[in-house]
Order: C-alpha cells, then structure tokens, then sequence
C-alpha cells in the first residue's frame, strides 16, 4: 500500500514574515533554527513540531492561514 503524503505549504509563514517585515534569516536567528531546516520548508518539507512551536512562540502565536 502506498503511503499517504500530506501537502505541506509554508506560505501563510512567509506571508507574515512580509507583513511583519522580517526576513527568514531574521527568523532563523531568533528561534537559533538551523539553516538546513529553512531549506527544508523552503521546500515545502515537512520539518519537526518542536521546530514550528519555536517559530510560534516567536511569532507570538498569531499564525492565521
């Protein structure tokens, strides 16, 4: 049986980067998550949850598709 793969898209993130004008290297830096990991969600890979709860608790948890 073939696995699943779920659609994973980082653009509401980079849309709130834009609008909060911080660039991902801004982002990076503040949540010390590693270059390698960006270009995984630049990528649209799928990247783990402790990494995304890092991204929100810097963004504040205001995240909205």
């Amino acid at each position: 049986m073939p696995e699943k793969q779920i659609k994973i898209s980082y653009k509401p993130l980079w849309r709130l980067l834009l609008e909060r004008d911080m660039t991902k290297v801004d982002l990076r830096k503040k949540t010390q998550i590693a270059p390698s990991t960006f270009t995984k969600m630049s990528n649209n890979e799928q990247v783990s949850l402790d990494i995304l709860a890092r991204i929100c608790l810097e963004l504040g948890g205001q995240m909205k598709n």
